[in-house]
């Protein structure tokens, strides 16, 4: 098995699927529909039945159960997009055997893997590595999912002995935008569960996330020739550091882990006259994710009091809300996973999730659907990188979740 996910990972990579939040569009990009094309073509290949891709980039697919009686019907979910935040165009992955110690992807450029800056990598001394060549993101998250995923379908197919009830599987577009669920048809796919393969590194299980909102902040200044500015020009620039400065200091994600939230900055720009700032907002608590909204409320009334009302708009949306709430009423799903890791000799690490998957928001719409390990870890980055052996695991334990549901009716 580990060749099989291991190869079509290497496969998987080098399609360009990097999602756009500007585009308008579903999916977002060209290059994730491109990638959609193929990917069905290769479930064809494999032997799944009614497969299906929509107009949207969405596909859904069944492996038929090999039983005679009812079981309850499991899915299992991947995101085909990659990162808009690094280039995830011309990805050359390698495979290195890894003995300890930096990894050099770039030595002409000196861009080097350092295990003084990314220690965990210790872990994996003596397993093969699949790493970048420092130029691109990998893009295991999330096309690790979608290799293990298929691989493990393709094994259930080649192991007719291995007993499952009906299995379905979808792919989506846009995750990494907050749009993966948008267009998700929970009734058409048809699980009474299901789990996405979204998460980080091996053993990990998770079904609490970040409730997330995005903010947008506009702030309105006066542009004067500076000669004859004072007590008449209003900097817009200075007035977003002020905003800036009345939120809480070491509540951002480089100070902050675990259960601990953030407010984060994720785009900037402007002149005297208009300052645009873009954040992301980040609680695991409903109160506390209030609290988060209104201290950015608060600051804008600050600095409308000092320089009149209308100098600061703010728009808050809520993304997504943490999946724990639904997943407490349902935690066989929970318990099932659990169990398939332990099977696979691996021991289950109960993690929150420091961001969200496409689970969090099917969770609401109805399936509930807890987040399983992929394997990669430093996601988003030039640093990327997964163990081969966590890619077999990871289809081991779809493979585990599958002989368990069948013993369910």
């Amino acid at each position: 098995m580990k060749s099989k996910v291991v190869d079509r990972f290497m496969w998987c990579v080098k399609f360009d699927t990097q999602s756009d939040p500007k585009s308008g569009t579903t999916p977002s990009t060209v290059g994730q529909m491109v990638f959609a094309r193929e990917l069905v073509e290769e479930l064809k290949k494999i032997g799944l039945t009614d497969i299906d891709l929509d107009s949207n980039g969405y596909i859904m697919a069944t492996l038929p159960s090999n039983l005679n009686e009812a079981t309850p019907v499991v899915g299992f979910i991947a995101h085909m997009d990659t990162s808009p935040d690094f280039t995830g165009y011309g990805v050359c992955p390698k495979v290195v055997a890894y003995k300890g110690g930096d990894i050099v992807l770039d030595e002409k450029d000196d861009i080097i893997l350092s295990a003084a800056v990314f220690p965990e990598i210790e872990k994996y001394k003596g397993q093969n590595i699949i790493v970048t060549n420092g130029k691109t993101l990998l893009g295991a998250d999330d096309k690790a999912g979608v290799a293990e995923i298929v691989t493990a379908m393709e094994y259930l197919i080649s192991h007719p002995e291995i007993k499952h009830g009906k299995i379905r599987i979808a792919f989506t577009p846009d995750e990494e935008i907050g749009q993966g669920a948008d267009h998700f048809d929970v009734r058409k796919f048809g699980a009474d569960f299901a789990y996405t393969m979204d998460g980080g590194e091996i053993g990990s299980l998770e079904y609490e996330n970040f409730n997330a909102a995005v903010a947008k902040v506009i702030i309105h200044g006066s542009s004067v020739h500076p000669g004859y500015a004072k007590n008449k020009m209003k900097n817009s620039i200075k007035m977003a550091y002020r905003f800036i400065s009345m939120l809480p200091v070491d509540e951002t994600p480089e100070k902050t882990e675990k259960y601990q939230g953030f407010y984060h900055l994720t785009d900037i720009k402007g002149n005297v006259e208009r300052t645009e700032m873009e954040f992301i907002i980040r609680d695991f608590h409903p109160a506390e994710f209030s609290d988060r909204k209104d201290t950015m409320h608060k600051a804008e009334k600050k600095i409308n009091a000092e320089f009149g009302t209308g100098t600061v708009e703010i728009e808050i949306k809520d993304q997504y809300y943490n999946m724990q709430e639904i997943i407490n009423k349902s935690l066989f799903v929970v318990d099932i996973a659990k169990e398939a890791i332990t099977k696979t000799g691996i021991t289950p690490k109960i993690v929150p999730i420091r961001g969200g998957t496409d689970g969090a928001r099917l969770s609401y719409m109805g399936l509930p659907c807890p987040n399983i390990f992929a394997g990669g870890h430093n996601f988003h980055g030039k640093f990327e990188y997964i163990p081969t052996d966590s890619l077999e695991k990871a289809c081991q334990v779809i493979v585990e979740i599958a002989q368990l549901v069948s013993m369910k009716n």
